[in-house]
């Protein structure tokens, strides 16, 4: 049974309801699986997972303050023992959604291996979308095997 773990960070609560919907699919194929907010997730989080889904709502075209600050403190501490961990990313937002290239741009920085491409979502996610974000948990899960 795979070990995945969900980081995100959300102001309005439409990030938070995305990465339920990831963890909800990657639980769908019996992998156990732990969310957090990334004020929470420690440095020990990202080591004892197989595979990670980085979220966050999009912040001024930058990734939001609590999944960076997860990241600057996880950096280090996990440095060249995480290389190759299959990752996932999503993003919220309003209308623009470049976000997206700096959660990867960091996903790359710690030689994760992109399971599969990011789900975007404009606004909260429901109808098509969540099924995306599922569907994202899945291939993820997946993602640990190969």
């Amino acid at each position: 049974m795979s070990k995945i773990l969900v980081v995100y960070c959300s102001l309005s609560g439409n990030t938070k309801a995305a990465a339920e919907a990831v963890a909800e699919g990657a639980r769908s194929t019996g992998a156990t699986v732990l969310v957090k907010n990334g004020f929470e997730a420690q440095p020990a989080d990202l080591l004892n997972c197989q595979a990670v889904a980085l979220g966050s709502y999009d912040a001024f075209s930058y990734m939001g303050g609590g999944l960076k600050d997860f990241l600057d403190r996880a950096f280090y501490p996990t440095q060249n023992q995480i290389t190759g961990k299959p990752y996932v990313a999503f993003l919220t937002h309003g209308g623009g959604g470049k976000a997206i290239q700096s959660i990867e741009s960091l996903a790359q920085k710690f030689k994760l291996r992109k399971a599969v491409n990011a789900v975007l979502v404009k606004g909260h996610p429901d109808g098509k979308k969540a099924a995306d974000l599922k569907a994202l948990g899945i291939k993820l899960a997946a993602a640990v095997a190969t």
